[in-house]
């Protein structure tokens, strides 16, 4: 998919989603991918709405959300995408969606704090914007300092920062889980004998898993009450008279 307007598109940020795309779709990212759409579903199904945006540079189909009547996807030029653009200028109206998720969009950006602000601005109030990172206090992110591909170029930052940053955009954190506890190994006979770390992990909710998903909240500014305009006193009220009812029992004939 391509689109004219992108023929003056930041050259360096094209290479980086379609980098990022492409480990994505090979055989850690396929797995890694896997892991967080059940994560990602369980969350998307206490959320219902008009539409829902996603953000990330994955080829796969993003996670369904059942109670969401239109799903959207916006992004760089490459199949699947249905609105084209660039990360920090999305054509959406202020508060469109009732969810954004942005899935590995912070890890791949060359401007998370741009896209993060980008992403704040189309959800309403009250609506929910969902992150997916890669954890860097994980064998997932030990990884993208050692290895040669392009998860080298992910960014992996903290879910505590990218918690004092969704603050800081007038959001409430309402969750914070961690998924994809086996390490990044590329044999599927490993990765089977270590299933059970997921079982364990999901069950105490470890910090060490791979992935985080963080669920905020966009809180609602409050309406500042009116003052209320003083009265003069326009006299004391006054009984009204009442007719006194005479209790004489009326003579039997």
């Amino acid at each position: 998919m391509t689109d004219h307007p992108f023929a003056q598109a930041d050259s360096e940020w094209l290479d980086l989603i379609g980098a990022a795309r492409g480990w994505l779709g090979g055989p850690l990212g396929q797995f890694l991918l896997e892991q967080e759409r059940q994560l990602l579903e369980d969350e998307l199904a206490r959320f219902f709405g008009g539409y829902l945006v996603h953000y990330g540079p994955a080829a796969d189909t993003p996670p369904d959300a059942q109670q969401i009547q239109r799903s959207v996807r916006v992004g760089a030029p490459f199949k699947g995408v249905e609105i084209v653009c660039e990360e920090q200028a999305w054509p959406l109206i202020e508060h469109a969606a009732d969810v954004v998720v942005l899935q590995h969009g912070l890890d791949f950006s060359l401007s998370p704090h741009g896209l993060l602000r980008e992403a704040a601005r189309s959800v309403r109030p009250g609506g929910h914007l969902l992150i997916v990172g890669i954890n860097p206090k994980s064998s997932w992110g030990l990884r993208h300092l050692v290895t040669r591909d392009a998860l080298r170029q992910a960014r992996c930052i903290a879910p505590g920062r990218v918690s004092d940053w969704l603050h800081l955009l007038g959001f409430a954190l309402e969750k914070r889980r961690f998924g994809c506890y086996r390490p990044p190994l590329s044999s599927p006979a490993w990765q089977a004998r270590l299933a059970p770390l997921e079982r364990l992990g999901a069950a105490w909710q470890l910090p060490g898993g791979g992935v985080y998903v963080l669920v905020a909240r966009k809180l609602v500014v409050g309406l500042r009450p009116l003052r209320q305009p003083n009265r003069q006193s326009v006299g004391q009220l006054l009984p009204m008279p009442v007719a006194k009812v005479s209790r004489r029992e009326t003579p039997q004939k």
